[in-house]
């Protein structure tokens, strides 16, 4: 059984919102750093956003800062992704991504993270 589910994922116009979720019923939620990575065909895989185990820290890549929005909810054990202002090439396969943690730290690195979600597609286009 998958450890981290995405889901939300879909067609949407140019300037349009998603919010994608990332449900984790089986982890300790609360102790995973978690983060979002895209990749779209072709390209690297690319960090997107992060957040620390408690919620207090954010991090998010220079291509969506101030149009993505992470967040999380450690009772639903579920991780989230807001997406405003979307465009043509945010087009990608999102992943969400954990990583058991003893500390409040932020990760962004790919290497850093030990469990993956399939993937959804997000696809931005008129």
């Amino acid at each position: 059984q998958a450890q981290l589910v995405e889901s939300g994922g879909g067609l949407v116009q140019p300037r349009g919102s998603l919010r994608l979720s990332c449900a984790a019923p089986r982890l300790t939620f609360s102790a995973y750093a978690m983060g979002w990575f895209r990749q779209a065909p072709g390209k690297e895989r690319e960090f997107v956003a992060a957040i620390n185990s408690g919620g207090s820290g954010t991090y998010y890549g220079d291509s969506v800062k101030g149009r993505f929005t992470i967040s999380r909810d450690n009772v639903k054990k579920t991780l989230y992704l807001q997406m405003d202002s979307l465009k043509a090439e945010d087009t990608a396969v999102y992943y969400c991504a954990a990583k058991w943690v003893w500390n409040n730290d932020v990760y962004v690195a790919a290497n850093d993270f030990d469990s993956w979600g399939q993937g959804t597609q997000v696809t931005v286009s008129s």
